[in-house]
């Protein structure tokens, strides 16, 4: 799936596939419209003011794809935009290149150590008031800061292990293997076939804890989340202090089991479902419902707490989206339809609705994360 999805020579991302609303691959709540960024900046907003209003005050946008989450986040005026420090993390060169399309792009260095020193000999210190300002990495910050890191559908394409229970309660692990030569594509590529080994004793573990309590048929699959076991250590070790924000599908592991693999495991490509993961890697995404057991397992060995789980549809009304809904709405009734402030209007109207639907966005799972104290 890594190999798949991120190799420089031909992943998925690393071609530049990703979101995106005309030459995209598929959507995500930021595609729908600027109503997503605005809602987060709120959200930022009362996270700065949760942290004492520090300054600098970094923002991180994990798998910040082409930018534009940053782009409506600043549009839409935050009160910390002084003291904001906004960076970009995104592992795709393409994409990376793509941001400064999106938003004036300052080098690192100065936008994570933009200092002068008091006096002669002393450590240098931050100069506050230099915000916003927005730069780019390939991966997440060193740390410690005080801040927010955001993960808006990041986590489902972090690579994940697939299991299968077998009887007695253990475990086969799906892997990828090579098909015979006889399956090898008309490019003379070769093709790929599952192969089910028994799950070496460290999976098993993980496995074990992942559904610990629940009861899993004989020949259900999960996904284990390994990955994000490392990104969320990682992401903790960068915040002295702050908040994590996780938005993705997922679904608790008896749900996940009782879809089977086919429910929870998806590929896309040109807007559209795509074919099989094993099907010419590279030229298609890759992704799952993140397990919420795994989820939580994991933010507790990287020493993080959750601090609120809903869903996105109950996090936004949250900040008030139906508050600049009805705003909308009346400022939409009663103009004319040529007219661009109504049109700007009533396209809030909808896209509020695409973003609080419980059949589709709105059902994402919000988790935010803290240090445990």
């Amino acid at each position: 799936m890594d190999a798949a999805l991120y190799d420089p020579a031909g992943g998925f991302f690393a071609r530049a596939g990703g979101a995106g609303r005309v030459d995209g691959d598929f959507l995500t709540s930021v595609e729908v419209g600027s109503l997503f960024g605005a809602l987060l900046a709120r959200a930022v907003d009362g996270w700065w003011d949760q942290l004492a209003r520090p300054d600098p005050f970094l923002v991180v946008d994990a798998g910040a794809g082409r930018g534009r989450l940053a782009r409506d986040v600043l549009r839409a005026g935050p009160r910390c935009a002084p003291a904001l420090r906004y960076v970009l993390v995104e592992r795709s060169a393409g994409l990376r290149a793509a941001q400064a399309e999106y938003l004036p792009l300052e080098p690192a260095e100065l936008v994570l150590g933009p200092a002068v020193p008091p006096e002669p000999d002393e450590e240098p210190v931050a100069v506050p008031g230099s915000g916003p300002m927005v730069t780019a990495l390939e991966e997440l910050p060193a740390g410690p800061a005080l801040g927010v890191i955001v993960a808006n559908e990041l986590v489902d394409n972090l690579p994940f292990r697939v299991v299968e229970r077998i009887a007695g309660d253990g475990w086969n692990e799906i892997r990828v293997a090579e098909a015979p030569a006889s399956a090898a594509a008309p490019d003379g590529l070769p093709a790929f076939a599952e192969m089910a080994l028994p799950a070496d004793d460290g999976l098993a573990a993980l496995a074990d804890r992942l559904v610990e309590g629940h009861d899993i048929p004989v020949g259900a699959r999960l996904p284990v989340p390994t990955a994000l076991v490392e990104w969320l250590r990682s992401a903790a070790a960068m915040l002295r202090r702050g908040l994590i924000l996780v938005i993705d599908y997922g679904a608790p592991v008896e749900e996940l089991a009782a879809r089977g693999q086919a429910g929870w495991l998806r590929t896309y490509r040109a807007q559209r479902p795509g074919t099989s993961p094993l099907e010419a890697p590279g030229s298609q995404d890759i992704t799952a419902d993140v397990p919420l057991e795994g989820l939580r397992r994991a933010a507790a060995g990287a020493g993080l707490s959750v601090l609120a789980e809903m869903t996105q549809g109950d996090w936004l009304r949250s900040l008030g989206v139906d508050e600049l809904v009805e705003e909308a709405r009346a400022a939409w009734h009663g103009r004319a339809v040529t007219d661009l402030a109504a049109v700007a209007a009533r396209s809030r109207v909808h896209e509020a609705d695409a973003l609080l639907d419980p059949a589709g966005l709105g059902a994402h799972r919000v988790t935010i994360l803290g240090r445990k104290v």
